[in-house]
């Protein structure tokens, strides 16, 4: 069977400097909020070319404190709007709902998946405080018109970078294109941690401060609390282990390049729809980083029993679509075609930095067979 992800290899690539960075923390005693955090979060800073980086325990929890932090510092209130995509992994939405925001469902773009901005503007309010464009598969999104509408009616950009470690656009890195991003680094990620974790980057000294004392209970400096805040800090262990694993993420990044030009030049059947990338150079585009490698068919079902059945294992990013979840019965009167096409007919073949030659080139000959 081809795994769609074999983390336990992935993870045992590292295992020599993953133990020692567990017994550097196992022997340092400080297990909270210490060196192993600090370092990590200046080394993420570097790396995304923000001045700062706030680790958090999750990417729902990273995305949740940004908007919290500008309720704090008054640019938005409960019952405002933010617009975010319609085809998004739910997270991305709850984020604003937990915020005590309203999320404004927002059609992507049916080639990219990515959210259209030229669907933006008719989506703003006078309510509306915020973008929150979502980087989806490992694509960045169109950023300058987006950044430019928000410019034109004063509102924020928050990204959501959970998909999209590494990917640059016009010469910087995602989480250093809008006014702050959030990051998750759950295990199956480009960067992924040995558990849950998180952070937030931006160029934002201010909310940066604020983000640091909300997720410490609303503290900087221990029972002495400035805001109702919540337990959400990224511990010594994950942060250590991503120090370790940040070093190789641009070459794994371009792993996954490799594979996913290897797809493109050789899936060759007219039932199934290839990801379409800005740049017809997929090995040496930039903007993906290809966190999954998603085709679409019309027979999404029985071509996915159909790999199983030859040993190809893959996974459904996402089968329902935000709106039609039981947990936003509130929306399910709206209509989003364009989405609900994309849920229905998407299916994620295998790609990581681990797959070998003749693993990609199987997937290839078996999706060329079905009919």
């Amino acid at each position: 069977m081809i795994e769609f992800l074999n983390i336990k290899q992935i993870t045992r690539r590292n295992k020599q400097e993953l133990m020692q960075a567990f017994e550097a923390v196992l022997d340092s005693g400080w297990f909270i909020m210490g060196n192993a955090l600090r370092n990590f979060e200046q080394e993420f800073a570097g790396y995304c070319g923000t001045k700062s980086c706030i680790g958090v325990a999750n990417g729902l929890d990273a995305l949740i404190l940004i908007l919290e932090a500008y309720k704090e510092m008054g640019f938005m209130k409960p019952g405002d709007e933010v617009i975010v995509p319609s085809n998004t992994y739910i997270a991305s939405i709850l984020a604003i709902s937990k915020a005590g925001l309203t999320p404004v469902l927002c059609e992507p773009d049916i080639h990219s998946y990515l959210l259209d901005p030229a669907l933006i503007e008719e989506k703003i309010s006078n309510k509306t405080k915020a973008i929150l464009p979502v980087h989806l598969y490992g694509q960045v999104c169109d950023m300058d018109p987006i950044m430019a509408i928000a410019k034109n009616f004063n509102l924020k950009v928050i990204e959501d970078c959970a998909q999209s470690q590494g990917a640059v656009y016009r010469g910087k890195r995602c989480g250093n294109l809008g006014d702050a991003a959030g990051f998750s680094f759950y295990p199956g990620k480009n960067l992924g941690a040995l558990g849950d974790a998180g952070a937030v980057t931006t160029q934002d000294e201010a909310l940066a401060e604020i983000i640091s004392a909300w997720r410490n209970y609303g503290s900087h400096k221990k029972y002495e609390n400035l805001y109702l805040g919540i337990n959400s800090r990224l511990d010594e262990l994950q942060a250590a282990f991503l120090s370790v694993k940040l070093k190789s993420l641009d070459a794994d990044n371009q792993k996954r390049r490799e594979i996913a030009q290897y797809y493109i030049n050789h899936i060759q059947n007219p039932h199934i729809v290839l990801p379409a990338s800005k740049n017809s150079d997929v090995l040496n585009d930039l903007t993906h980083v290809w966190h999954v490698f998603v085709v679409r068919t019309e027979k999404r079902d029985s071509f996915q029993q159909y790999l199983l059945d030859h040993g190809v294992q893959t996974v459904i990013h996402y089968p329902i679509p935000p709106h039609q979840q039981k947990a936003y019965k509130s929306l399910h009167t709206q209509q989003f075609p364009i989405s609900e096409k994309i849920h229905n007919q998407v299916i994620s073949l295998p790609i990581s930095p681990v797959m070998q030659a003749e693993e990609y080139e199987k997937v290839c000959q078996v999706v060329n067979l079905f009919s």
